[in-house]
């Protein structure tokens, strides 16, 4: 499956007639260019479960400094990422990858 495939089939895991109606699965874009992803853990099996902060981008060497970059982390029960144009699937496994292990 694709990473939206898997993000579907997360909320859809998560919808219990209740959650659904106060939290949920955001996405959209910044000005940085980029995307911005955020995602409610409240009343789920992830809302307590460590995560190691992600972030990498235009201190690294890179081809394309401005638009490779990555923030990923979690605060006050949400799992929050940020990157680059290209990054939005990137960002997407990073949280499934997490919520899966």
């Amino acid at each position: 499956m694709s990473a939206l495939q898997d993000i579907e089939v997360w909320y859809l895991s998560q919808c219990n007639e209740i959650w659904e109606h106060s939290y949920g699965v955001r996405i959209g874009t910044i000005d940085n260019p980029g995307w911005s992803v955020e995602i409610e853990l409240k009343d789920t099996n992830l809302m307590n479960k460590a995560f190691s902060a992600r972030t990498y981008g235009v201190h690294e060497h890179s081809a394309d400094p401005e638009n490779n970059w990555i923030y990923c982390n979690v605060e006050d029960n949400k799992f929050i990422g940020y990157g680059g144009p290209k990054k939005l699937e990137e960002i997407l496994n990073i949280f499934l990858t997490w919520a899966g292990s």
